[in-house]
């Protein structure tokens, strides 16, 4: 996977929702950045240049793998997706 950063824009002209993906896929968000805060795209970069030398990959959490493989499970059942009783 290739790092990159996105830039979206946010409300209006005015700001920019900001997110930086690491070589591991790990998405990092820098923040809602607007033009009157006075943050070029320099700082963008140095700040991503920093997350990228000090990335990591997260451990996966036992919990959220077996939450996981329990939805893909239902996932492939097809029992998951169906509001059958209404009560979902």
């Amino acid at each position: 996977m290739s790092r990159r950063i996105i830039i979206d824009k946010y409300q209006g002209n005015t700001h920019y929702n900001v997110h930086v993906i690491d070589s591991f896929g790990q998405e990092h968000h820098l923040g809602y950045l607007g033009l009157t805060h006075g943050i070029s795209m320099e700082d963008i970069d140095k700040l991503s240049e920093e997350i990228w030398s000090n990335e990591t990959k997260r451990e996966v959490d036992l919990l959220s793998s077996a939450i996981h493989e329990l939805h893909q499970h239902d996932i492939k059942r097809g029992t998951l997706g169906v509001n059958k009783d209404g009560l979902d």
